[in-house]
């Protein structure tokens, strides 16, 4: 059986968080990138220790933490932004986007294993009134489910796509992987 390869980074470019969250893009024009890096390296660090301190003071403040995690993210400090999207979790075990992105930071830190249970998760809190503004993110999450399941559950890697399809159907990576589970 043929596989897919997916390229994440692509993948995950524009993902939005519910709450105004985001993933800022990365800078398509030449720089000086050690005076960029030191920058970025500096003002990430700021953020993330006035995050801590704001936690510290209260912390069940869930918008915080969520810029907390953003930031980890941003920073590319995976274990950290799980720990930190856990802490929500459990604050608002029925938001889902802290699933996702639970997935998305395990996705990233090539945890395999964690990110699929963590958009399995993911898929199974999406509320149905949160489904329409959901749509883009329940089906990346049903593609990488497909993708995961490819060779050992072609059956499940079937109806996962075919969900993904429903939810998207102009993402192009879902269509052909599609193409070669129904070949």
């Amino acid at each position: 059986m043929k596989m897919i390869k997916m390229n994440t980074k692509s993948l995950f470019l524009g993902l939005l968080f519910a709450g105004g969250l985001g993933f800022v893009n990365a800078q398509t024009t030449q720089t000086d990138t050690n005076a960029t890096a030191k920058t970025s390296q500096t003002g990430s660090n700021a953020t993330i220790e006035g995050l801590k301190k704001q936690i510290e003071a209260n912390p069940k403040d869930t918008n915080a933490l969520a810029q907390l995690a953003t930031a980890y993210q941003e920073a590319s400090d995976w274990t950290n932004a799980v720990d930190t999207w856990k802490k929500i979790s459990v604050l608002l075990p029925d938001w889902a986007p802290s699933y996702y992105s639970q997935a998305y930071a395990y996705q990233s830190a090539k945890d395999d294993v964690n990110a699929k249970i963590a958009y399995e998760k993911y898929i199974a809190t999406v509320k149905p009134e949160e489904v329409e503004q959901n749509k883009k993110n329940l089906a990346y999450a049903y593609f990488y489910l497909a993708f995961s399941e490819q060779k050992n559950d072609p059956n499940k890697a079937k109806e996962h796509i075919a969900k993904s399809i429903q939810y998207d159907p102009s993402n192009q990576d879902a269509v052909k992987l599609s193409k070669v589970l129904n070949s």
